[in-house]
């Protein structure tokens, strides 16, 4: 290991204890950096840090930064950001056509097999801990989509008197467990977690949360480091809320209204946060002010949830500070330096 590497180790000698127990496992797959943390935390800036430092290539776990012409609203690094090291899955899925988990899994192991091939360090990095899971862990062998059954539960959520209260409380009598572990306003999730119900009802197959348990599709042919940010909460609120207005400062409400125009108000990323109250701003439904005090506290609330998700991923190493500054960027070198030992 490089001098500087060495150092920067010693000086944070508690990182060197996830490896000590695997020092003689005799594993030598290649590493695999994934990069966790709720929004705000500055992932972005850790993940270029780390890139540019360990012949890095960077591969996007963020379910919205993942479709064209989203960039404001999904904090997407800057074309300078992406002109330093490689960057994968930025805008390459078309708006009108649905990313799952599974099918991104499919993509990003392609991708990462490629990275594998070149010698360099796969940086996976994002926030959504679903596209993260399949990743890395694989899904279970659900039943397929329903559209007809995905459009009525939607219908019925988009009534004023049912919402999705109503959903969630299905799914409670469907699948107590699965309720248990899905947002009442995670509408998406909870649409799929009655369609694997209804399914499993069908077929007499086990509910959702036993097929959790079985059927996953592990990824192989790495060895994983999972590297965590958490900074002080109030802190991140701040940050949150001073993002959310550089966004509409940048002109996030003009990029709904393009992406309005290109495509209509009916496809799915138009209902993620900062969209969708810029889409009601266009409409006049809100002011200004209210918009943005609606962004602000939606992402405070997804962060929470974020937090909550990901504090159930295993052999997380957190690093407790923002990605941005030095020391933990420095803290998050050093891990990834004694690994590649």
């Amino acid at each position: 290991m490089p001098d500087d590497k060495v150092q920067i180790a010693e000086a944070t000698p508690s990182l060197f204890a996830p490896v000590a127990d695997r020092a003689e496992d005799g594993l030598r797959d290649p590493l695999l950096v994934a990069l966790l943390g709720p929004t705000g935390s500055g992932k972005t800036a850790l993940s270029l840090h780390l890139a540019e430092r360990f012949a890095g290539e960077i591969v996007n776990c963020d379910s919205i930064a993942l479709y064209r012409g989203f960039d404001i609203g999904a904090a997407k690094p800057s074309a300078q950001e992406m002109a330093r090291v490689p960057h994968h899955l930025f805008g390459s899925a078309d708006p009108r056509h649905e990313v799952t988990a599974g099918e991104y899994a499919r993509q990003a192991r392609a991708i990462l097999a490629e990275i594998k091939s070149r010698g360099r360090l796969p940086i996976v990095v994002g926030g959504t801990g679903l596209y993260l899971r399949a990743l890395l862990e694989g899904l279970f062998p659900g039943p397929e989509r329903s559209e007809a059954l995905r459009e009525r539960l939607r219908a019925r959520a988009a009534k004023e008197s049912h919402g999705p209260a109503y959903l969630h409380r299905l799914l409670r009598r469907l699948d107590p467990a699965a309720a248990g572990r899905i947002h009442a306003n995670d509408v998406p999730k909870v649409i799929r977690a009655i369609e694997v119900s209804v399914g499993a009802a069908e077929t007499g197959r086990r509910p959702m949360t036993e097929q959790w348990q079985q059927g996953r599709d592990s990824l192989t042919g790495f060895r994983i480091l999972r590297l965590g940010l958490n900074p002080d909460r109030p802190a991140l609120y701040a940050r949150i809320e001073d993002r959310c207005e550089k966004m509409f400062a940048a002109g996030l409400v003009e990029e709904t209204a393009g992406l309005l125009a290109e495509f209509g108000p009916c496809i799915r990323p138009l209902g993620a946060l900062g969209y969708k109250q810029a889409a009601a701003l266009l409409r006049g439904e809100v002011s200004p002010e209210q918009a943005l005090i609606a962004v602000q506290q939606g992402h405070r609330n997804y962060a929470k949830r974020q937090g909550t998700w990901f504090r159930r991923e295993p052999d997380v190493l957190w690093l407790q500070g923002f990605g941005d500054e030095p020391a933990v960027q420095a803290d998050a070198q050093a891990a990834i330096a004694v690994h590649l030992c």
